[in-house]
This record gives structure tokens, sequence and C-alpha cells, in this order.
């Protein structure tokens, strides 16, 4: 009986690894949104301390998520916890737990990254929640995806500008295959649209669920428009924005973005 009750303790400590903070409204979460929020879709509205984003329940998926990434956020310095926790603000049964992702295969892939939630401890800890995640291929996740991820952080930095960030999964609920107790569903691909907030200049890339994509960020390039049919929302942009041409890029130096970030953090992101 002894050993009952601890392992039950056990549980229960591991069970939530951070004092979870209840969720405002998605009417209060401008600051992380300032364009508006995407819309097109119903779910469950979350406002967090870093980002906002909407939530399926059905699915078991974040629909979009959104947030501002100033240059100072992109070079946090908040170790990564791997606090990967179920959300409390859902009812159970409604949402992913971690464990619904065991021995799939699957990674628990960030829609808002941790990387650019470094910057204080609640919001760190509010990205492993997992209303934040969706199952990616480990290629993927490992991949391509944290190139683009990085690769924004570069961008707020070295312009010295900040960027609102739109993401979210591509799927279907009624053709997707499902992992886990709690039946979340995989995605068939995910999609990232980046605006710079000074020069109003925005790109998109659809990213598909499945194998190698290399390492090279261009050919995954489409125009927002696609992302917004494909993703079945409208996402909203500045007054006078302006697409960045397919075959444009902004200039990225991830070398000097290493030195940045060690020497605010004292080591290498």
């Amino acid at each position: 009986m002894k050993n009952l009750l601890l392992f039950l303790v056990f549980l229960s400590v591991n069970a939530v690894a951070f004092d979870q903070i209840p969720p405002k409204p998605l009417s209060e979460c401008k600051a992380q949104a300032p364009y508006g929020m995407p819309t097109g879709k119903t779910g469950v509205g979350i406002c967090r301390h870093g980002y906002a984003t909407l939530n399926d329940t059905v699915a078991k998926l974040p629909v979009w998520g959104v947030y501002v990434l100033k240059p100072e956020n992109a070079l946090g310095c908040i170790p990564r916890s791997n606090t990967f926790t179920t959300d409390a603000s859902l009812p159970k049964g409604l949402a992913a737990t971690p464990d619904d992702y065991d021995a799939t295969g699957y990674d628990r892939g960030h829609n808002i990254p941790n990387g650019d939630q470094s910057f204080d401890q609640q919001a760190e800890w509010e990205s492993f929640l997992m209303t934040n995640m969706y199952p990616q291929t480990p290629s993927i996740n490992r991949g391509i995806w944290k190139l683009l991820e990085t690769s924004a952080r570069g961008w707020a930095v070295q312009s010295n500008q900040p960027l609102v960030i739109y993401a979210g999964p591509l799927y279907d609920i009624a053709q997707g295959n499902t992992i886990g107790p709690n039946k979340v569903v995989v995605p068939h691909g995910f999609f990232k649209v980046v605006v710079n907030t000074v020069t109003r200049e925005y790109a998109a890339w659809q990213f598909p669920n499945e194998g190698s994509l290399g390492n090279d960020l261009k050919p995954l390039r489409v125009k927002t428009a696609a992302v917004s049919k494909l993703a079945g929302l409208k996402i909203p942009l500045p007054k006078g924005a302006k697409e960045l041409g397919m075959d444009d890029a902004w200039p990225i130096d991830f070398g000097a973005l290493t030195r940045a970030k060690r020497a605010k953090c004292g080591k290498d992101d």
C-alpha cells in the first residue's frame, strides 16, 4: 500500500511540471496578435504569456498560433525545460497528453517555438503545453522546420525589427490518421507566415509532414493566399503589406546569430 501511494504521488508530481496559470480570452491577447487573430475556423481560444492560439478539441491540435518575435526575445536565455504538459485549461478528453505520442514515431512538434519563448520562464514553460504541439516526423521537426525557426530569430536580430509570426498544421479530421488514446490527428503538413512589422514585407512557407526535405527553405516558399486556402483561414496582415518575391529572401547570418546569443547568454543557442 505504501509503495502504491508513493507511485501515485510520483505520477501527480510529474503530470504537471509547472504551475499553470489559467489562460486569458483571445480578446486580451492583442499584444501577441497586433493585426488581429486568424479567422475561418472555430475552437477554444487560448491567450498565453507569449502567444495566442486556437485549439481544435476534436483533432487535439492547435488550429493556429500567433506571436510577436521581438529582437531581444529572439536572444532569450532561459534554458529549455522539456516540460511537456497536458493543458489543464481544457477538460479531460478534449486535450492531448504527452503519452499520446509515445512509441508512435512522431515528435511532439512545437507550433510556437520554445526558442522564441525563452525570454521568460513562464513563457518558456507554456511553450511546452500540449495545446501547442502536433505530431511531426522527426526529420521535419529537427530539420527544415527548426531551420525556419532559427532563421526567423536571425531575421529579427539582424534587422533589429519585430516580426509577427503565424503558424499551424494542415489537417483533415475525416482523412487524417490519429495517434494515442486521445486520437490526436496527424497533420499532412504545416504552414508559417512571417511579417516584418517595420517594412511590412511578409512571406509564407508550407511543409509536408513526411520524409526529409533537406536544408533549403526556398523550394518550400508559397504564396500566402495558397496557405490561407489550404488551412481554411484568413490570416490578417498590416495595411500596406507587400509579399516578398518568391525568388527573394531576407538575409541571414547564422554565425552572427550564434555570436549574439553567446554574448548575451554565455553559451550557444
